[in-house]
């Protein structure tokens, strides 16, 4: 386990995701809560960093603003070097589906579609792809995670981990600057949550892409390169 590196430019070719001073507030009147207050990270290309903290100290709201799923109140944030904290609601949505992929604690397959067919899909939304190399990419991430016999069934079909295995596969579709992870390994047992980190972290490693992974699971976190404690809202030593 490693403290965060030094900070870099917003340039630093190297640079995946940057964000500065990021404050977010939720709910209204006197139930107004500071989440957030002044977080600045950065994630460089080809490692992995753990957010780790108590509930409620702000660690997946922080992983929403990154994720361009909402709007901080205040701060910047940098995708691939370029900045987001102004752009459009299209421009977000571009970069998400271009630069994002998304790992959460519940796989969120679509359990009517197969794997393939569920790791195709955000390649038919990005549709950079024809489809004989969506179905070839598709084919490939799926033998990468250990499915290629499995490509056929339908998520109902799946156990768990396996289950999760393909929600690897389909965050990794569009070839991703970032991998953003909530809880990945959190309905997990023990042997298939370390198979799951490692999958994660070494397809992500050999395609020069970011992680950044929120968990309260201390082994998981002592695995990753960089791991950033969060209280009240902030990053502390």
């Amino acid at each position: 386990m490693k403290n965060a590196p030094a900070m870099a430019k917003p340039n630093d070719n190297q640079l995946a995701l940057r964000c500065e001073g990021l404050h977010r507030y939720l709910g209204q009147g006197d139930g107004r809560v500071h989440v957030l207050k002044g977080v600045t990270f950065e994630a460089h290309r080809g490692k992995v960093y753990a957010i780790v903290g108590p509930s409620g100290c702000g660690k997946s709201t922080l992983l929403y603003l990154l994720g361009l799923l909402d709007r901080p109140d205040d701060g910047r944030i940098w995708i691939d070097r370029q900045p987001m904290s102004a752009s459009s609601d299209d421009a977000r949505t571009a970069a998400r589906c271009q630069h994002i992929g998304f790992v959460f604690q519940f796989h969120f397959l679509m359990q009517e579609f197969t794997a393939l067919e569920n790791v195709m899909m955000p390649m038919r939304k990005l549709a950079r792809l024809t489809p004989a190399q969506m179905t070839e990419r598709a084919h490939r991430l799926l033998n990468d995670v250990g499915l290629g016999e499995k490509t056929h069934r339908l998520g109902t079909q799946l156990s768990g981990g396996e289950q999760q295995r393909v929600a690897i596969a389909r965050a990794l579709a569009n070839e991703p600057t970032i991998i953003l992870a909530d809880e990945p390994t959190g309905n997990l047992d023990v042997k298939n949550s370390s198979m799951v980190f490692d999958l994660l972290t070494r397809l992500a490693k050999d395609h020069g892409q970011a992680v950044v992974l929120v968990t309260h699971n201390p082994e998981i976190a002592q695995r990753c390169d960089f791991v950033r404690p969060m209280r009240d809202g902030v990053f502390v030593e």
